[in-house]
């Protein structure tokens, strides 16, 4: 998986061609030049202690060529850095933009088994590792083996015998180090999967604040997270611990290499085969070529971390999306809103069943009420319906086409969805009103408001339909922010209707109101209507009672009651204490 994660990462740096060709080009050019300097330098030094006076002229030649050398050498390398940001940055906003739009394509079981904190901490934190890892990886292996190959080079021309000491030490400098990197890998792939874990436990805990306040869950809170960050400074403590070896290590090694070198160029001198200045720049070399290799030991926290993080990111783009249709599906153009359930069976999990042969036949206007005990399978039929999950088993079809056969796009377009829980984003009042119709005037979300009777509390705010929203509504009350997700249906005005406990947050007297709107918007529409509240499907064309997934009994509201049975019972529950 981590050479696969290293392969595909690759892939997304390659599609920015132009930029890393230039940060190969401005390492080459600033590392040709830095390496150029030491041969001079060792020019210069041998005028200063050959035949036993100073060479001024030819010193003062070598300082100008050495000056010039490192000021276009640094404005090379300040250019590398600034490319490699550009190329570090453009790489993870593809990788990010395709990640976020592979996660929109994912099933909504996908969501129910992830937690979101986790998801979120892949497209942040993650991301940011992997730009981190890839900027300090390409200035340093691009500078690095020009470095390596040019000092050799150098090596080789002053003194090839005592070069082979350098090419003998180098392998033990890369052993240990991947040695060590081998080990600490392992831990920086436990230290993202328990970050991740982290991240999902703190959504969770501060996006519930009011519950946790309510339940005295403090202390308790406190302890999980403490557990949670223990384990993760454990494992990144040991991934540092490993990674902190590689680079005193490598050096230990160079060092040891540099004084080899000294002592050798030192013999070599007295023997005549080497000059003073030359042994200065042989030991220059030395540190030119070993820097990139401790340069590269001393960034592998941030490298190994980076790979952890990809294979993360990746493993969530690995995850299978949506199907797409193999074949032209079918676009709802005019629904009448004919609907029916033939043998339906589902399950959330395989081993236990939940909807079994589920059969339903709705006409075109029909409103059906379905009511039941928790559990039972009502919101499922929803999700059924909306091809937000699959069938296991039979077919759903409107007006005589079975629902796998039409576009997701025109299926969904075709309902319009007031639920329980509410959803509004930053921004304002207007905006999330015309969430489902963008383009709409002014006067026709006002109108969608007074219907949905939130036009009398938005007047009231500071800048009315201007006022804006902090994410998911917060500034507002529940009842309001109900309010407002039902006229962002009543805007659109679909030709089916899906209300899922959709007065469950507005007081008695709003219900009634809300009440009166939705008769009014649901005249001529099939409408599904899920309700804990008996007292408000009493109008419904159909009521279905549910029960363990099956439709036990179904009819208009007084003929379920003449019939004693399960529903009378749910309905009397209500008003038992009345």
């Amino acid at each position: 998986m981590k050479s696969d994660a290293v392969k595909r990462l690759s892939r997304y740096i390659l599609a920015n061609k132009p930029y890393l060709l230039g940060a190969v080009l401005f390492a080459a050019l600033s590392n040709i030049l830095m390496v150029t300097g030491p041969f001079i330098v060792g020019k210069g030094v041998d005028a200063i202690v050959e035949k036993g006076q100073v060479d001024f002229k030819r010193i003062l030649n070598v300082v100008i060529i050495i000056l010039v050398l490192y000021l276009v050498s640094a404005f090379f390398q300040w250019s590398l850095q600034v490319i490699t940001a550009v190329l570090s940055n453009r790489t993870v906003e593809r990788l990010r933009k395709d990640a976020f739009d592979h996660i929109l394509e994912m099933p909504l079981r996908f969501y129910d088994q992830k937690p979101h904190g986790d998801i979120m901490g892949r497209l942040t934190n993650d991301m940011e590792n992997i730009g981190e890892g890839i900027y300090q990886s390409v200035t340093q292996f691009f500078t690095g083996i020009i470095s390596i190959v040019g000092s050799l080079i150098f090596m080789f021309v002053l003194n090839p015998w005592i070069t082979l000491i350098v090419i003998v030490m180098t392998p033990i400098t890369f052993f240990i180090a991947s040695f060590i990197t081998r080990r600490s890998s392992k831990m920086f792939k436990e230290q993202s999967r328990v970050n991740g874990e982290l991240n999902g436990y703190i959504e969770e805990i501060i996006g519930n604040q009011k519950v946790v306040k309510a339940f005295n869950y403090e202390e308790r809170a406190q302890k999980k997270f403490e557990e949670i960050n223990g384990r993760l400074y454990k494992c990144g403590r040991w991934a540092q611990f490993y990674s902190s070896l590689v680079n005193p290590s490598t050096r230990l090694v160079n060092n040891i290499t540099y004084v080899l070198l000294g002592m050798t160029g030192g013999i070599a001198s007295l023997a005549g085969r080497l000059s003073i200045g030359y042994i200065s720049s042989f030991l220059t070399y030395s540190t030119y070529f070993s820097q990139p290799i401790n340069n590269v030991t001393s960034v592998t926290t941030q490298i190994q971390s980076a790979i952890a993080s990809a294979e993360r990111v990746f493993a969530i783009m690995d995850e299978e999306v949506e199907k797409r249709a193999d074949f032209k599906e079918i676009e709802l153009e005019k629904t009448s809103g004919n609907v029916r359930f033939d043998d339906v069976s589902f399950s959330y999990v395989q081993e236990k069943p939940l909807i079994r042969d589920f059969n339903l036949s709705v006409k075109e206007g029909q409103r059906i009420a379905i009511v039941g005990p928790t559990g039972s399978g009502k919101t499922t039929l929803v999700n059924l319906l909306m091809r937000f999950y699959e069938t296991d088993k039979g077919y759903i079809y409107i007006d005589g086409n079975s629902i796998s056969k039409i576009s997701k796009d025109s299926l969904r377009q075709s309902f319009g969805m007031v639920l329980q829980e509410t959803w509004l984003f930053a921004g304002t009042i207007r905006e999330n009103i015309a969430y489902g119709k963008p383009e709409a005037t002014d006067e026709e979300v006002k109108n969608a408001a007074v219907s949905a009777n939130a036009h009398s509390f938005i007047k009231r705010l500071p800048k009315g339909y201007e006022t804006e929203l902090t994410e998911g509504g917060s500034n507002l009350s529940q009842g309001q922010r109900q309010l407002l997700t039902i006229a962002r249906v009543m805007l659109v005005i679909p030709p089916m209707l899906i209300l899922d406990e959709a007065t469950s947050s507005v007081d008695t007297r709003t219900e009634l109101n809300i009440q009166k709107a939705f008769l009014k918007m649901m005249e001529g529409r099939t409408s599904f209507v899920i309700a804990h509240r008996l007292s408000t499907i009493k109008e419904a064309d159909v009521i279905l009672v549910m029960n363990n997934g099956r439709v036990v009994e179904q009819g208009s509201h007084e003929d379920l009651l003449q019939k004693n049975g399960f529903y009378k019972k749910l309905y009397l529950s209500q008003y038992e204490n009345t």
